[in-house]
């Protein structure tokens, strides 16, 4: 069988303001009802594949859990970064942990965040190289290119393929190309855009390190073998970690490797890697249109609203991107969509939150999102999962009142606990030590008023937690 490893420890920015270091496009439903990230997984899901091993940030591990948890999957591991070093070590780690149990097993390598709608066609591609994978052959899958692309690294092949899904020897490796270099290598068909997808045996890509870049096999073995098992995850030791150079794999190894063949993709692929790629994937005769949103005498153009009751409306608009979040709208020409992380910078220099702070805060036991902030009062809206509680905590400078709107919430005030239901209310004076859980078997919804001198989430101390916060 295929062991999946799927790769979700990124924070990209060029589909701000809908990705943000603090939740990004991975696990954001850009296409649909499931995000990125569950499509990756579902894509990988079947006879042929096992249990999935995630590598990915601290501050993702919860979503990871729960996202693939709403998709029926249970991963077989999830490797939690210190911080992130590139695709180099996150795979190296990844090969390590699966070596140590199957070291002659196939490892499918994905990033979360691509969007592979034909996946009987991939699927085709995956069974086309798993001869070469087991034959010690390192495999990565190129994408057929439909247009003179900038934004992407490119494969050189021998000779054009002709077609068919099975493996081909790679010549070299191509740095994204200017305008007029990409359609020279589009006209000439030798060439495919890199998807950064890989199949190899664990012990194969473990040679390939080891002959490229031993210095780094040997910290990364070191944080894998000294790895801490946490609630489920395992966390890799940071100062081995530390230790590893951050570098992708086709740096570090694949453009030294001379086991290498290709397997043409020739099916739909996009990487969403910034929002002209979205309007590609979402236009239908040149409009693209998501949320309430209105477009009056406009061409090829996308207009997006992620706010329930507030629409976007535009008006004469061509090629103009426009996307509306609560508390950000980006207006660009779609010529530009790769700029989008100068606007980001331009944030962050003037430490607006807006640059990273994702509207709604995601939790181990559901999220919250501010709703009006005044002076030394804040009302937000809490969503605790079914089952799920907050920690057992007090607050030295803000009292708070919890209205709940939806389901049961069983509370505890220092030594009194109690069941509220929807429309009652309950007060937690400044001070006392508290917990809000959900018993029942839906998300339980409640509005939080807090009144106080002091506002900011760091004003929490946490006595017990079930998420191992305290």
């Amino acid at each position: 069988m295929i062991t999946p490893v799927i790769l979700c420890g990124g924070s990209g920015t060029r589909l701000w303001p809908l990705s943000r270091k603090s939740y990004p496009k991975q696990f954001a439903s850009l296409l649909g009802d499931q995000s990125l990230f569950q499509a990756s997984a579902a894509r990988l899901r079947g006879p042929a594949y096992a249990d999935p091993v995630i590598v990915t940030a601290d501050a993702f591990r919860f979503i990871v859990v729960q996202q693939l948890g709403d998709v029926g999957i249970t991963p077989s591991a999830v490797l939690i970064e210190p911080e992130g070093r590139d695709t180099g070590p996150a795979i190296l780690a990844a090969a390590i942990h699966l070596a140590q149990s199957d070291p002659d097993g196939l490892m499918l390598v994905a990033p979360s965040d691509h969007v592979i709608p034909d996946r009987a066609q991939f699927d085709d591609s995956v069974t086309a190289a798993v001869p070469a994978a087991l034959a010690g052959q390192l495999v990565t899958f190129g994408i057929t290119p439909d247009r003179p692309e900038t934004g992407y690294g490119y494969l050189e092949l021998e000779a054009a393929p002709d077609g068919a899904a099975k493996p081909l020897p790679l010549r070299g490796f191509v740095e994204k190309p200017n305008a007029d270099r990409a359609a020279a290598m589009l006209a000439e068909g030798r060439y495919l855009w890199n998807a950064g997808i890989f199949l190899f045996t664990a012990n194969a890509i473990l040679e390939a390190y080891e002959n490229a870049v031993p210095g780094m096999v040997a910290a990364v073995r070191d944080a894998v073998t000294q790895a801490n098992a946490d609630l489920g995850f395992l966390r890799l030791e940071p100062g081995a970690w530390a230790k590893a150079p951050a570098i992708s794999i086709d740096y570090a190894v694949m453009e030294n490797a001379r086991n290498l063949s290709v397997v043409p993709y020739a099916g739909r692929w996009s990487d969403l890697g910034d929002w002209a790629a979205v309007w590609r994937e979402t236009q239908s005769g040149g409009m693209a249109l998501w949320g309430p949103a209105t477009a009056i005498d406009c061409t090829n153009s996308l207009l997006r609203s992620e706010v329930d009751g507030q629409t976007i409306v535009g008006i004469g608009l061509d090629d103009i991107i426009a996307i509306a979040m609560p508390d950000a709208v980006l207006i660009s020409h779609k010529s530009r969509a790769q700029s989008v992380k100068q606007a980001v910078d331009a944030l962050k220099a003037t430490h607006a939150p807006q640059a990273e702070s994702f509207p709604k805060d995601h939790r181990p036991w559901g999220w919250f999102e501010s709703l009006v902030v005044g002076d030394r009062f804040q009302v937000k809206r809490i969503v605790v999962n079914p089952g799920a509680a907050l920690s057992l905590q007090s607050h030295h400078h803000r009292a708070e009142h919890w209205i709940v709107v939806q389901g049961i919430a069983k509370v505890t005030i220092d030594e009194t606990v109690k069941l509220v239901s929807e429309n009652q209310s309950i007060y937690v004076p400044l001070g006392a030590v508290h917990r809000m859980e959900n018993p029942g078997k839906l998300p339980m919804v409640l509005i939080e008023v807090q009144t106080g001198s002091y506002l900011g989430e760091d004003d929490i101390v946490r006595y017990e937690d079930v998420y191992a916060r305290t």
